[in-house]
């Protein structure tokens, strides 16, 4: 299954190397090669470009590098937020614990001085970030924002 899914990426991604190049918007699944694969079309096809990113763990990189379908990674408030709303569990994770690789890469997007700064005022707000576990996505994201807008020690200067 893994080599004919692998087949299958390997001749998507030779017919949709231009969409690299146009910028094209995304689907629900997110930026990374599921994106590039599948495209945009909504339905059952964006558990596919998921499913895809998570294999080949291209989403993360892909929004920290600008690569792979990932749209408008200069940092800045909209490309924290996107990095927010697709990463919301493993941040969700590492914000408990106060570190980690999603904190450093959003410390990074985020042009903040110190991941480790970021990620101890990050943990100590968690309650307020994630009040519920039926918090959205958006909410998330904004409450992040918040936390790197309003502590002026991390000084991050992209949002």
């Amino acid at each position: 299954m893994r080599k004919i899914l692998a087949q299958i990426v390997f001749a998507a991604s030779l017919v949709g190397g231009a969409g690299l190049a146009s910028a094209q918007v995304y689907g629900t699944a997110g930026c990374g090669l599921g994106s590039i694969v599948f495209g945009n079309k909504p339905g059952i096809i964006q558990v596919l470009a998921a499913t895809t990113n998570g294999l080949f763990g291209t989403q993360t990189f892909g929004i920290t590098t600008g690569t792979s379908n990932c749209g408008n990674t200069g940092g800045g408030v909209a490309s924290a937020k996107a990095f927010i709303q697709t990463n919301r569990e493993a941040l969700a994770k590492d914000i408990s614990r106060g570190n980690g690789e999603t904190i450093a890469n959003l410390a990074t997007l985020s042009g903040c001085a110190d991941a480790g700064a970021l990620g101890g005022s990050l943990q100590k707000s968690f309650s307020s970030i994630f009040p519920s576990a039926t918090v959205s996505d958006v909410q998330v994201s904004d409450a992040v924002v918040d936390v790197m807008r309003t502590d002026t020690a991390l000084a991050c200067k992209k949002i």
